[in-house]
């Protein structure tokens, strides 16, 4: 699993666009195009300040922010889950992480199925969502400890 979430780590940061399908939009934060500034009362009919259209609470970072946080993330639990310390929260952070993913690869599948989805985006997305079930339950045995334990049928 350290493994995996080292080498996931690393394309979030070497390929960033492989995750832009998987950030739900309502999770983006909608900034102002270049050049087109929010503007202040002065400069409004009314009176009135104008603003970027209304966001979702949780629309904090932009697309590419939330995948570094996630790729760092990913990172930190690459690291997590091999110290045996740490290994049993970070094994619980990453089933809670997996499964909070689960949403954005949902809402990519049904993009991809949409007016503006292709051919190729159904199927990375219809093979990425089924692969979330094994990812969340490896994610889930790791809280167990390492090594020989009661029922591993290992004697010492």
């Amino acid at each position: 699993m350290a493994a995996l979430l080292l080498a996931s780590a690393g394309k979030h940061f070497r390929e960033p666009g492989f995750y832009r399908d998987v950030v739900p939009g309502y999770l983006c934060r909608q900034d102002p195009e270049p050049g087109q500034a929010n503007t202040g009362p002065e400069n409004t009919r009314d009176g009135a300040h104008q603003d970027t259209p209304a966001q979702h609470p949780l629309a904090v970072l932009s697309r590419d922010e939330w995948i570094a946080v996630s790729g760092l993330l990913e990172l930190a639990a690459a690291v997590g889950i091999l110290l045996p310390p740490t290994r049993k929260l970070t094994a619980t952070a990453l089933t809670a992480m997996f499964t909070a993913f689960l949403a954005g690869h949902v809402d990519a599948l049904v993009r991809a199925y949409g007016p503006h989805g292709t051919p190729l985006r159904r199927k990375i997305h219809s093979a990425r969502l089924p692969l979330q079930a094994p990812l969340i339950a490896w994610a889930w045995s790791l809280r167990r400890p390492a090594g020989p334990g009661p029922g591993s049928g290992i004697r010492a």
